[in-house]
């Protein structure tokens, strides 16, 4: 799917602010997965939905993956760019245990292939990773047509095309009943749903993800929004044209960004729920799910999740809506919602108890 202008930055679909932060190509896909109608009917606000179940299933999905459908979902890079970098954006060059629990959640919507970030997170079954919702169920253009994401892969501490701790099939999705019925309009009722988790199946020799990455960040809920914050992501773009094509904007490569929070006001085209966050950043398209850390330990690579990046915001630095975005004063603020007890936590109790 092309990038568009919702989502301002992550969900693909329906016009709005700022960059799509879901992207994708007009590769048809194969519905290797379960079909939707086997989602378990939800009967606590949680929905369910087996992916790639059995072991014939699994190996379906990786054998998708083909190098060329990878390397379709990264851009190219233009060598002759001059680095730049900042705290609003720059590649991850820190430990490499938080790059070992940050990948590339790769996936086929609407028959088409596409790629957000996802984390994985300490859990029962050491198989779980947190993502945004719109990566695992979302409609199509016009915002109809609600479908569960196919060939759902996960690849952590992605860099330049390898796979340096395997590859990793989602075999369970795990979203917000209400998320189910996003419309890609009514940003006010569903931006705060926007929040998902995949259990993974285990690699070739059976082993669980968080084994094989020897790590995983903690998750927390109803933590202060106002904090300084540190968002990872693999988008496909930037906002700021003077990093155009480097490769930590391509897909390629992890970048980072960190910075003081602040909460997405709205606008009255687009009003926001209250629990809205996130830094000056200009990740774009394909840093959806990405997480957004507090108490972040650059030197361990530890910290803790409190939300995930999906769309754009343009604010001052006092937190408003900018009047007019071209002005030095305003500031792309890459945005998602805050965890909380109420509707994060059942959502992970269901996915790091899933069998």
């Amino acid at each position: 799917m092309p990038e568009t202008s919702h989502c301002t930055d992550c969900r693909q679909n329906a016009p709005r602010r700022g960059l799509a932060l879901a992207t994708a190509t007009l590769a048809m896909g194969l519905a290797l997965s379960a079909p939707a109608s086997a989602s378990t009917p939800p009967t606590d606000g949680v929905a369910r939905h087996p992916q790639a179940v059995t072991a014939a299933q699994q190996q379906a999905v990786l054998n998708y993956w083909t190098p060329d459908r990878i390397a379709a979902l990264t851009e190219p890079s233009s060598p002759d760019q001059p680095p730049k970098s900042g705290p609003d954006g720059a590649p991850w060059t820190g430990s490499d245990t938080l790059a070992r629990t940050v990948g590339r959640l790769f996936f086929t919507d609407h028959g088409e292939d596409a790629s957000c970030t996802a984390t994985v997170v300490t859990s029962a079954n050491r198989s779980t990773v947190v993502t945004g919702g719109h990566c695992v169920n979302s409609p199509n253009l016009l915002g109809e047509d609600n479908r569960w994401t196919t060939n759902v892969m996960f690849v952590p501490g992605y860099r330049d095309g390898r796979a340096p701790y395997g590859k990793f099939v989602g075999r369970l999705g795990v979203a917000d009943t209400t998320w189910l019925h996003y419309d890609a309009i009514d940003s006010r009722t569903y931006d705060g749903h926007d929040q998902a988790f995949v259990v993974l199946g285990t690699d070739a020799r059976g082993r669980a993800v968080q084994d094989v990455v020897g790590a995983a960040q903690r998750i927390a809920f109803d933590r202060p929004g106002d904090r300084t914050v540190h968002e990872f992501g693999y988008p496909r773009s930037t906002s700021d044209p003077a990093r155009g094509g480097l490769p930590e904007y391509t897909g390629a490569r992890l970048a980072h960004c960190t910075g003081p929070a602040r909460e997405d006001p709205g606008t009255p085209d687009f009003p926001e729920p209250r629990g809205e966050w996130g830094t000056a950043c200009v990740m774009g398209g394909g840093a959806s799910g990405g997480p957004r850390m507090s108490g972040f330990d650059p030197v361990s690579g530890l910290g803790t999740v409190v939300g995930v990046n999906t769309h754009s915001a343009f604010l001052t630095a006092a937190g408003e809506v900018c009047a007019d975005t071209d002005t030095p004063a305003c500031q792309r603020h890459l945005v998602g919602p805050q965890f909380t007890t109420t509707i994060t936590r059942p959502l992970y109790e269901a996915a790091q108890h899933a069998d």
